[in-house]
């Protein structure tokens, strides 16, 4: 029975070596002196940021993308012990002891070191040589831009690695799709393919033109497999829902789940929640929330409330009115109606709050029990410190020609009567009987007489001048379709009115029952209006020293001096492998002329090369010259600053083009013996020289050795490029 016992247990593996080499000196190159300088990098000063926002768990909006690669960041820190205690205000900022630089540091060099030996693995998988493979694991191992890249809190590294993981991933996957589909493996790939491009598209949005393109590939070889007459129907439907759920519905739970992570950590209110809507504001910890907790739910006849409007542009702002009339002659000669002026203003002001009164009663506190405003009343709107009525008539507004003044209304004793109803809409109502909620309604105000909306004005610049005191101008719009967000307005803060006499109303608290408005907001709420304003929220995009176009990447004509010692010459520049750069177009070009001659000639039934080869040919070209593409063209589109470090994706791709392009012409088109051992001597002194060219640009990759001022002329080896030398 423990016959079994006799014999030892032996367990083989093979292991590759070409692997383990290529990931060891890739962790050399991307961990060596990882902790200098010990000071800000570039960006490290914006990413910096929101790293210290997560140790702290406060609320942040980043328009730049997906709060992945922020966490991953952000994780850094954690393992690190980093308090979030540092300011991140100017690059070149000494870092103070409580910072762990090298954990902050850690996760982008360990994804750009583990680029190289997925380079390796794609092309083997592309069926190329393991020569060719060793060759594009070389060449991203000594690119100076991407060393650079990897070595600071940065996501560019993060991103790539995740892309080379899903295009690796999905080559594995294809490659056993012929031989074991459905096997553990088969599905192994197959899931690590959408969790890959999920997390590509979570550390930036540019990881999304990679998911397309895969996509996109999937699709064409699905397209093949419904030609194959050995395949069921029933099989054909496996594949089909199997691709659907690992390339579709994973990757969007995953995405999700990065949200609600996210929301989940940062659950108290800091500045940038500002920008959100009341709802959301107070659902977060402190700020918005200890004004409105406590707050009655439903508005009712009486209420005393503030109105924010939805859009928030160009800055947040509430309903406003002061004692201050318009003026009789506006600068350009129109007149106005001398009414009370009625604004939006960007600050919390006692002017700010409003009485929603019953026209058919005259009583302004709520009475027992409250009678709750509904969707479709009709309601009149009094300023609480004027006691005067919100108003609209056929006079023009004073920025809006076209809209109608917005008022509080005065009695002059003149035949211009109060127009002061308004009907009361809600926009994001569940049924025609909905009650106005505190905080969670969208309403719009709809005058009864003339059909106008209540709007915040969306003129650029739309302030009103010194009479207005520089104020937010409001509009009444003539009702259009749709519900423009300027048209919306919100309850932020409210309380039932107890008190008919003025002066004590100004003064009156509230104490309501306890409302927690957390529960009320869901997370695919939540989710929702962040994803819309990552979407939506642009930052005033301004020239940088260091941006560039798209057209400047391909020829490296720019560069980005990332860090400069204050004393010494010592600096880092993110700069390219000058041979690695140019030899990526020329391979590139010769790519697209070859399939191009291929292309005629096998439309003339002529053959130049095997069909197995062509195959592989038209297949790199599609991961490597299509990975290119779509990281690379979309940039000319784009109305956005643009840095250099963009274009290291798509430069990653068409890098790994250049093995390929070396290894079919050795193949395919040196014929003799001779030609075949010159262009391998070729190849030998074109791989010294861009070994050569990383060794000459390594101290502005590492910032080590400093140079000297004639040392760093010499490495200006274009006239663009900026290289700082201290006179």
């Amino acid at each position: 029975m423990l016959g079994f016992l006799k014999e030892p247990v032996v367990v083989t593996a093979e292991i590759n070596m070409n692997l383990v080499a290529l990931t060891v000196m890739g962790l050399i190159t991307r961990l060596w002196g990882l902790c200098y300088p010990r000071a800000v990098v570039f960006d490290e000063v914006y990413y910096g940021q929101f790293v210290s926002l997560y140790m702290k768990r406060i609320f942040f909006v980043d328009d730049s993308g997906p709060p992945f690669g922020h966490m991953l960041l952000a994780l850094g820190g954690y393992l690190g012990g980093f308090d979030g205690n540092f300011l991140w205000n100017r690059i070149g900022a000494e870092y103070t002891m409580n910072v762990p630089v090298w954990s902050l540091r850690l996760l982008p060099a360990l994804a750009g070191a583990l680029c190289v030996p997925l380079a390796y693995q794609i092309l083997v998988e592309l069926h190329f040589s393991h020569c060719a493979a060793l060759g594009a694991a070389l060449l991203v191992l000594l690119e100076n831009s991407l060393i650079t890249q990897s070595r600071f809190m940065l996501l560019e590294s993060i991103l790539i690695f995740f892309i080379l993981l899903a295009v690796l991933s999905y080559l594995k996957f294809y490659n056993l799709q012929r031989h074991r589909p459905f096997s553990g493996t088969w599905w192994f790939w197959l899931l690590l393919t959408g969790v890959a491009c999920s997390c590509a598209v979570g550390v930036k949005y540019m990881g999304l033109f990679t998911y397309m393109l895969l996509l996109a590939i999937a699709g064409l070889h699905f397209w093949h497999m419904i030609g194959d007459q050995t395949l069921s129907n029933v099989s054909l439907l496996c594949h089909f829902l199997a691709r659907g759920l690992a390339l579709i519905l994973i990757p969007l739970v995953m995405y999700l789940s990065f949200f609600y992570v996210h929301l989940a950590l940062l659950y108290r209110s800091g500045p940038h929640d500002q920008i959100m809507t009341s709802a959301f504001q107070a659902s977060l910890e402190g700020g918005l929330a200890r004004i409105t907790q406590g707050q009655p739910l439903e508005v009712a006849y009486g209420s005393q409330i503030t109105l924010r409007n939805v859009l928030g542009k160009p800055m947040q702002c509430w309903l406003h009115s002061h004692t201050n009339t318009y003026p009789i002659r506006y600068e350009n000669g129109r007149g106005s109606s001398h009414q009370q002026q009625v604004t939006c203003y960007p600050f919390k002001d006692v002017n700010n709050w409003w009485i929603v009164k019953d026209p058919g009663m005259q009583q302004l506190v709520v009475s027992n029990p409250p009678r709750p405003v509904r969707h479709g009343h009709i309601v009149q709107l009094v300023h609480g410190i004027t006691t005067r009525y919100l108003n609209t008539h056929d006079v023009a507004a004073p920025l809006s020609p076209h809209s109608q003044e917005v008022s509080c209304y005065i009695d002059y004793n003149i035949s211009m009567p109060a127009q002061n109803l308004w009907r009361v809409e809600i926009v994001n109502r569940e049924s025609d009987t909905d009650v106005w909620k505190t905080i969670l309604s969208e309403v719009r105000f709809v005058h009864v007489n003339t059909s106008a909306v209540l709007k915040a004005s969306e003129l650029t610049g739309a302030s009103l001048p010194e009479w207005g005191y520089r104020q937010l101008e409001v509009v009444g719009e003539k009702l259009s379709k749709g519900y423009h967000q300027s048209m919306l307005w919100n309850v932020e803060e409210h309380r039932y009115g107890k008190s008919q006499e003025q002066k004590e109303r100004e003064v009156e608290l509230h104490s309501p029952t306890q409302m927690d408005i957390s529960k009320n907001l869901s997370f695919m709420a939540k989710f929702t209006e962040l994803q819309w304003k990552i979407l939506t929220l642009k930052n005033e995009d301004t020239e940088h020293k260091y941006s560039s176009s798209a057209l400047d990447w391909i020829t490296m004509d720019t560069n980005i001096a990332y860090w400069l010692h204050p004393t010494s010459g010592a600096q880092i520049h993110l700069l390219g492998n000058v041979v690695t750069w140019a030899s990526a177009n020329a391979a590139a070009l010769v790519y697209m002329c070859l399939s191009l001659w291929y292309l005629i000639r096998r439309r003339r039934r002529i053959y130049d090369i095997p069909e197995d080869s062509w195959q592989f040919w038209v297949s790199a070209g599609g991961v490597c010259g299509g990975g290119w593409a779509v990281n690379y063209l979309p940039f000319f589109l784009m109305e956005k600053t643009l840095f250099l470090y963009h274009y290291l994706p798509a430069l990653t791709f068409q890098m790994l083009l250049i093995p390929i392009v070396l290894q079919h012409l050795g193949d395919h088109l040196c014929r003799s013996v001779l030609l075949k051992s010159m262009f391998s001597a070729l190849t030998v002194a074109w791989f010294s020289s861009v070994y050569f060219v990383y060794c000459t640009f390594s101290p502005v990759t590492y910032g080590q050795p400093a140079l000297s001022a004639t040392e760093l002329k010499d490495l200006r080896w274009k006239d663009s490029w900026n290289i700082l030398i201290r006179k």
